[in-house]
């Protein structure tokens, strides 16, 4: 008999001993063997109960091929029969990852099955332990947060900027209203500022323009509202320069704008507006321009239904309570009411940049601003 025919029919004995429910006879038949097929040596040491000569031969055929399917998924079993719960859950979840990717044939289907609910309850008990190790901690946002994170019950949001990226700056979703000296005074004057509001729609209903419009000299957005007045704007500031008409007849809207800290860079800021959001409008997920501001509401209107998510977060607007986002963070908002949503957005200086830094930024972006058209900003 050739060594080729030697070899197989030794790998035959093997596998006929363990259907025989031999393990210990087929481990001496493969033992005999040159190169014993990995996978039958990895299933003889599990029916013989040695684990380590198992995870041996598993990581023979994992060597040669890092996704093998079946391997990474008896290298679970192994684990969790070492009492390695972490390390079966690692294999089943890379298992399981590999089969959504590239398929699997139908005869491992209930092996996954079994893998993806030995995830699920691995994933509660784990939940449950580290619940258990900070149940007696006072409530800290940020420690949840993170515990969420790692937990995988939310999603990691960073700032992207489309336009301009301003690095070493914290990622914060929301800043607090008590943060900033000059806010408590702004919000003192809403109720100016809504009987102005009031005034104007009652005068003129088609005061408001589509927020964001196509230019003639840029691509058109990709924005489903674009063009559209179910998100609409009224401009004190614009570009930089003062919307005469409508500075003019709400005074209020313009001695509260002097409270912020509000850039001022030629071709691009100040910008401040009136943004309404009519009743069933979802303004999607986008990112906003450039990390260097927040972009800042004082609701006017605020009818039950609306909210803003920003990265995980998701707050609601109450009248005269302001609200300040990081814009380059994922967000959206909605208006889920029967009623108008209306709030006074205007942008700030990030307030971790400083002084100088503000100075060299604005003489930075009026030259990127003189070199061509500015990008159409469709965040907010």
């Amino acid at each position: 008999m050739t060594d080729t025919g030697r070899e197989r029919a030794l790998a035959d004995a093997a596998m006929a001993a363990l259907r025989q429910g031999d393990a210990q006879r087929a481990l001496a038949t493969l033992r005999d063997m040159q190169e014993p097929p990995p996978m039958l040596l990895a299933q003889a040491c599990n029916r013989s109960g040695d684990l380590d000569g198992e995870a041996a031969a598993l990581r023979r055929i994992l060597d040669q091929d890092i996704r093998n399917l079946p391997a990474m998924l008896a290298m679970g079993q192994n684990a969790d029969r070492r009492g390695d719960a972490r390390g079966a859950t690692s294999w089943y979840r890379s298992a399981l990852a590999q089969a959504a990717a590239t398929g699997a044939p139908p005869q491992l289907q209930p092996l996954l099955h079994k893998a993806q609910d030995y995830v699920a309850r691995s994933s509660r008990t784990f939940e449950d332990h580290l619940m258990d190790a900070i149940s007696g901690l006072p409530a800290l946002p940020r420690i949840q947060l993170a515990t969420d994170l790692l937990l995988g019950k939310q999603s990691l949001f960073l700032q992207q900027p489309s336009m301009f990226y301003f690095p070493g700056l914290p990622q914060r979703a929301f800043y607090e209203r008590s943060e900033f000296d000059w806010v408590a005074p702004m919000e003192a004057m809403t109720g100016a500022i809504v009987a102005e509001l009031e005034q104007v729609r009652a005068q003129e209903a088609a005061a408001f323009a589509p927020y964001v419009q196509t230019s003639p000299l840029r691509p058109a957005p990709n924005n489903p509202l674009r063009d559209d007045d179910r998100w609409g704007a009224l401009y004190f500031w614009q570009n930089g320069e003062q919307v005469a008409a409508n500075a003019d007849r709400c005074p209020a809207v313009m001695a509260t704008l002097a409270l912020a800290p509000i850039p001022v860079i030629v071709g691009r800021s100040p910008m401040a507006l009136w943004s309404l959001l009519k009743p069933g409008t979802h303004i999607q997920p986008h990112h906003g321009l450039l990390n260097t501001r927040l972009i800042c509401h004082l609701p006017l209107l605020t009818p039950d239904g609306c909210a803003l998510r920003v990265g995980a977060e998701t707050r609601t607007w109450r009248k005269g309570e302001m609200l300040l986002f990081d814009d380059t963070i994922e967000h959206e908002a909605w208006n889920r009411s029967s009623d108008t949503r209306v709030v006074l957005l205007f942008e700030i200086w990030r307030p971790e940049i400083e002084a100088e830094e503000r100075d060299a930024l604005t003489q930075l972006f009026q030259a990127i601003d003189r070199f061509g058209p500015a990008q159409v900003d469709t965040g907010g």
